[in-house]
């Protein structure tokens, strides 16, 4: 994990894809980390979301096969105190142990730092 930040507010993005037949488990999971997590003091967004079209890969790859459903989670927090704060949380650690059976990604949640442009 790399965290760059150039403004005070840390943003990211957390990806992952359920394995087939695991996508409900992995939707009640998300709700009650959402609830979680958003009661959080340095919590700005936490919001899941399932991709509803394919990725850009299936329309330039006519041999590309989906292998469950694609989760987006868009987090932001106050600071970098308030985002390892999150970390830190006995919630997440809880989240991350149920979600691993569940989903493709062998090292979990591949995580994106943004820094705003605009």
């Amino acid at each position: 994990m790399s965290l760059t930040q150039t403004s005070t507010s840390v943003e990211l993005v957390a990806e992952f894809t359920a394995r087939p037949g695991k996508e409900a488990e992995v939707e009640s999971l998300l709700r009650d980390l959402t609830i979680a997590v958003r009661a959080e003091p340095g919590c700005l967004v936490f919001d899941a979301y399932v991709l509803t079209d394919p990725p850009a890969v299936a329309e330039v790859d006519p041999d590309w096969t989906a292998v469950g459903t694609r989760f987006v989670v868009v987090e932001a927090y106050r600071d970098a105190a308030a985002f390892a704060e999150h970390l830190a949380q006995p919630h997440g650690a809880v989240f991350n142990a149920a979600l691993g059976p569940l989903i493709a990604e062998a090292n979990g949640s591949e995580l994106r730092f943004l820094r705003r442009v605009a």
